[in-house]
C-alpha cells in the first residue's frame, strides 16, 4: 500500500508484460505503484497468447525440421504425440496460474490490487474487487493505461449463440477437434491452422482477401500458403463468412458468401484485435469508451490534459506485439520517473525518453512453415511513405548454411535500402528457422547502419547469416 492508504505516485491498469515493465521501471525510478488487474498476472500474452501458441507451434517445427534431412526423416515413425503437446503447452501457461507472477510484483515492491479498475477522473482509478467491494486508488503522479486489446468478432447471425473460438480458445483448448474451420488471412490465422493440422485436425482456412498476410511483402503470403497446403490445409481465398450455426450435436456450420457450406466441429474467427478499453471509464477524463487511447512518444495520452495519463502497449495502437509493449513499458515507466523526479528527458530520435522505435523499426516473427521474420518497411509501406527505395532479393536457398540446415531448403530474404541514405529501412526472411535471424536485421534497422559498414560485419561460414553477404552483393552488383 502506498504511504497515504490508497494513494500511489503511479497506479498502473493491467498487469501483462507491458504493465509489468512500466511498473518496473517506475518502481526502480524510486515511485511508488500499485498495478491493478481483473485476470491474471501475466496477461494475455502470457495465457492465450505468445507462449501457448508458440509451445503448440513448436513442436511441429522441431519435426519438420526432422524430416528435412537425410537420416533424420528415416528415424521418424510417427506423428506428434497431441496429448504430451498440450501437456507441455499447459505448463508453459502456468496451468492457467498465476502465483510466480504475483510472487515477482511482490519481490520489486510493486502492489497489487485484483480486480476490474477504471478511470474515475483525473488521477483517479475505482477498482470493484472480486469479493465485491470498491477501492479508489489515487495516483499523484500518473495513471498508466496497459489493458491491451481483445478479439474483434464480425457481426454475423449466430455467431454469439455459436460459442466461436477466438485466439483465447484456440491456444488453450483441451483435445483436437476433429475438422477445424479458421476465419482470417493474419497471424493469428495462420499460426493456428498450422499447429492444430499438426496436431491432426483437418483445416479449412477462409480468408476474405486475395492472399496470406496482407501487411507483409508478397513473396512472405505465398511461402506461407504453399507451407500450409503442403501440410494439408485446405485455404479458401476471396471467401467469407456470412452465418454461423451450431446444432445440438455441437456441429458448426458455416453459410459462406458463394453459397457453399462448410461443416467443422470448431471455428475459429482471426478477424483482428479491438481496444480493451470499453469499460474502462474513458468517458469520465473526456475520452470516448471503446477507442485507442493516442499517445506521443514519451507515452503521454495526447487527448487528455494535465499530463498525468498514459497509455502503453497495444491499448495505444502503435505497434500491437507484446516485445513492443515491454519495449514501451520500459521507456514511459523510465519516463514518468524522470517527471517526478524533474530529471530532463532525452526526447532526441532514439533518445531514452522516446519510443522511436515504434515508428521504423519494429520486428515480428510468424511461426509457421515456413517462418516469416521482418522489420521495419516493406518495400510498398516504404514507397507509400515517399522514400526512394531498393528492393534486394536473394534466394536463401543459394546459402550454404540453408542447405546444411535442410535439404531442398526453400526461402528468400529481402532487404529494403533507402537510395539517399543507403541504410536499410526494412528486411524479411522466409523460411525454416529464420526466426533467429530477426535481430541482426533490427540492430541493422534500428542503428541505421551504412551499407559500407555492413559489408565488415562478417557473417560466420556456413550459416544462413551468410545472406547478409550475399544481399550486399546483389545490391552492389
Amino acid at each position: 500500500m502506498g504511504a497515504d492508504g490508497d494513494s500511489y505516485d503511479v497506479v498502473v491498469v493491467g498487469a501483462g508484460p507491458t504493465g509489468e515493465n512500466l511498473a518496473d521501471r517506475a518502481r526502480a525510478g524510486g515511485l511508488s505503484v500499485a498495478i491493478v488487474e481483473g485476470e491474471l498476472v501475466g496477461g494475455e500474452c502470457s495465457y492465450w497468447a505468445c507462449m501457448p501458441s508458440k509451445a503448440l507451434l513448436r513442436p511441429a517445427a522441431a519435426l519438420a525440421d526432422a524430416r528435412r534431412l537425410a537420416g533424420t526423416r528415416e528415424a521418424v515413425t510417427g506423428e506428434l504425440d497431441a496429448g504430451a503437446v498440450l501437456k507441455r503447452r499447459d505448463e508453459f501457461a502456468s496451468n492457467w496460474q498465476d502465483d510466480g507472477q504475483v510472487a515477482w510484483l511482490a519481490s520489486v515492491g510493486i502492489d497489487l490490487v485484483r480486480g476490474h479498475g477504471r478511470l474515475d477522473g483525473e488521477r483517479r482509478v475505482t477498482v470493484e474487487t472480486p469479493e465485491g467491494g470498491r477501492r479508489t486508488l489515487t495516483a499523484r503522479h500518473a495513471v498508466a493505461v496497459c489493458t491491451g486489446t481483445r478479439a474483434a468478432l464480425p457481426d454475423l447471425p449466430g455467431l454469439a449463440e455459436a460459442k466461436v473460438w477466438t485466439s483465447r480458445e484456440a491456444t488453450s483448448a483441451g483435445s483436437v477437434p476433429g475438422r477445424l474451420a479458421v476465419v482470417g488471412g493474419g497471424v493469428v490465422a495462420v499460426e493456428m491452422a498450422h499447429a492444430w493440422r499438426a496436431l491432426g485436425s483437418e483445416v479449412t482456412l477462409l480468408v476474405r482477401g486475395a492472399r496470406l498476410l496482407d501487411r507483409t511483402e508478397d513473396f512472405a503470403g505465398q511461402l506461407v500458403a504453399d507451407g500450409l497446403r503442403a501440410a494439408g490445409v485446405d485455404i479458401r481465398l476471396g471467401v467469407s463468412a456470412t452465418s454461423v450455426h451450431r446444432a445440438e450435436d455441437g456441429t458448426v456450420t458455416l453459410a459462406l458468401d458463394d453459397g457453399t457450406r462448410l461443416p467443422a466441429d470448431e471455428v475459429l474467427f482471426a478477424t483482428g484485435r479491438v481496444p480493451n478499453t470499453a469499460d474502462l471509464g474513458l468517458e469520465t477524463v473526456g475520452l470516448t469508451p471503446g477507442s485507442w487511447i493516442t499517445t506521443d512518444d514519451t507515452g503521454l495520452a495526447t487527448d487528455v490534459p494535465g499530463g498525468w495519463l498514459y497509455a502503453a502497449g497495444d491499448v495505444n495502437h502503435r505497434a500491437l506485439l507484446t516485445h513492443q509493449g515491454k519495449y514501451q513499458g520500459r521507456i514511459f515507466g523510465q519516463v514518468i520517473a524522470d517527471r517526478a523526479a524533474d530529471r530532463l528527458l532525452d526526447l532526441a530520435p532514439w533518445g531514452r525518453s522516446v519510443a522511436t522505435a515504434d515508428r521504423t523499426a519494429v520486428p515480428q516473427v510468424v511461426f509457421t512453415d515456413p517462418e516469416v521474420a521482418a522489420v521495419g518497411l516493406s518495400r510498398r509501406q516504404a514507397e507509400d511513405a515517399g522514400l526512394r527505395v531498393r528492393a534486394v532479393d536473394f534466394d536463401l536457398g543459394n546459402v550454404a548454411g540453408a542447405s546444411l540446415y535442410a535439404d531442398d531448403y526453400r526461402g528468400r530474404a529481402r532487404a529494403v535500402v533507402d537510395l539517399d541514405r543507403e541504410t536499410l529501412v526494412g528486411v524479411t526472411f522466409v523460411g525454416p528457422g529464420v526466426a533467429e535471424l530477426l535481430h541482426s536485421a533490427t540492430v541493422a534497422v534500428a542503428g541505421e547502419v551504412p551499407l559500407s559498414r555492413l559489408w565488415h560485419a562478417v557473417p560466420a561460414y556456413p550459416t544462413i547469416s551468410e545472406v547478409w553477404l550475399r544481399l550486399l552483393e546483389a545490391y552492389r552488383g
